[in-house]
């Protein structure tokens, strides 16, 4: 989108915004989300300013985290157009999470996080994981709350014990060390939750602490890194229930990235998505949720376009081994998702602009001062999105508010996603762990 000129946005402090006293925390506020609306960045105070307008998304995203905290996990996709407020919506979701108690973190899929690398999405995970008033890390948090005298560590310990949680034999161990420890070795039981956050662990050295401890030899199998990495997603789930989280929600941004790997990449990222949204990641019991939103051309520019849903499978089988015809099942399934089960976003309609439009103009009078005028923006259409409208309005006014005889001409530019493949963005799986 661009405009026939531009304003400078580096003004001073708004009237008001500074008293004797120091800011007025409001009124930061305020500006702070004008200047992200003006730069089209979802914060959260942005995100309370203008809500979402997406209640039938809200009411299963509720309906979602519900049955996640009562132990079926799962997840959904949304889909909408670029700039068309799916980044948006999840920060307002992430807000609704925290609000009922749940953990939150946010995963932008990127170069550096593929979706298809479990290691890499906990990372990411864990390290933007946020409980409900709580400074970060959350993982530190939750380890740091957990009461290794009651009854919730008690189950934790049982359930990392037992085949049905499909863990490794570390993860039972490290936390019977972690409670025994955490008070005499301070630092060794820092290094434990590091390991459940994404850190190697030094097998010999678990193992010396047990014998000092009169534990039992351990018996602690290799497992792949991959293997790892779902397990721990799983352990940190649960440890964040044990800690008074409703559960853990994990909202995934720029999905459609996955349409610019490579095949069998691309393969593993529609497996992915099928484990998100069908719970597997989490297992049975586990209170994970997940939302992950992406572009709603997909399906035509990458699945149809490119024909994965013939393409993949065919090259998948053709390889002939058990793990490959698994992920072609896992693939085509994700592909199915994003086919059927996305959650598309619907466009603003007049109620809602009049009243994001009326909010924003009594927000911009407070920040800079002035009483703004009425201003035509953009024409109401249905292909327009929030976002659109939205930045017309805040660059009109700040136009106006520096030139009153100016007459601001504001027009759309569209940006269509470039889904080409990318040898850059490949990423090779990571070797086995311990």
């Amino acid at each position: 989108m661009t405009t026939t000129a531009t304003a400078d946005l580096s003004v001073g402090p708004a009237t008001g915004e500074r008293t004797a006293a120091g800011p007025d925390r409001g009124q930061v506020a305020v500006r702070r989300a004008v200047e992200a609306l003006r730069a089209g960045v979802p914060s959260k105070d942005a995100v309370a300013i203008t809500g979402s307008g997406q209640s039938a998304i809200e009411d299963s995203f509720t309906g979602l985290v519900g049955r996640a905290a009562a132990g079926d996990p799962g997840g959904l996709l949304i889909g909408g157009g670029f700039g068309s407020g799916k980044s948006h919506l999840l920060e307002h979701l992430g807000v609704l999470s925290l609000e009922q108690g749940f953990t939150v973190s946010r995963v932008v899929i990127s170069k550096e996080t593929p979706l298809h690398d479990p290691a890499k999405v906990l990372a990411a995970a864990v390290a933007s994981a946020v409980m409900p008033g709580r400074p970060r890390p959350a993982l530190v948090e939750a380890a740091a709350a957990l009461d290794v005298d009651g009854r919730d560590h008690l189950d934790l310990l049982r359930w990392t014990s037992s085949p049905d949680a499909g863990l490794n034999e570390r993860f039972a161990l490290t936390l019977d060390l972690f409670a025994r420890l955490r008070h005499r070795d301070a630092a060794y039981a820092n290094m434990l939750v590091r390991f459940w956050s994404g850190d190697p662990v030094a097998v010999p050295e678990l193992r010396r602490r047990a014998r000092d401890l009169g534990l039992p030899r351990p018996v602690l199998t290799p497992v792949r890194t991959r293997d790892l990495a779902v397990q721990r997603l799983r352990f940190a789930a649960r440890l964040f229930s044990a800690a008074g989280s409703r559960g853990w929600v994990v909202l995934f941004d720029e999905v459609e990235l996955i349409g610019r790997y490579s095949l069998l990449q691309r393969a593993r990222s529609y497996a992915e998505i099928t484990r998100w949204t069908g719970g597997e990641h989490a297992g049975p019991g586990t209170a994970l949720a997940a939302v992950l939103a992406m572009t709603d051309d997909f399906e035509a520019a990458v699945i149809t376009g490119r024909r994965d849903r013939e393409v993949v499978p065919e090259k998948l089988h053709a390889r002939g081994t058990a793990e490959a015809t698994e992920l072609a099942v896992l693939a085509q399934q994700g592909m199915r998702v994003i086919d059927r089960e996305m959650h598309l976003l619907t466009p603003p309609d007049d109620a809602e602009l009049d009243q994001v439009y009326m909010r924003l103009k009594q927000l911009h009078g407070e920040v800079f001062g002035w009483d703004p005028p009425d201003i035509v923006g953009l024409e109401r259409l249905g292909t327009n999105r929030m976002r659109q409208y939205v930045r017309a309005w805040i660059n009109e006014w700040d136009l106006l508010r520096l030139d009153p005889h100016h007459r601001p001409d504001t027009r759309l530019c569209e940006i269509v996603p470039d889904y080409a493949e990318d040898p850059d963005l490949e990423r090779t799986d990571l070797p086995p762990q311990d």
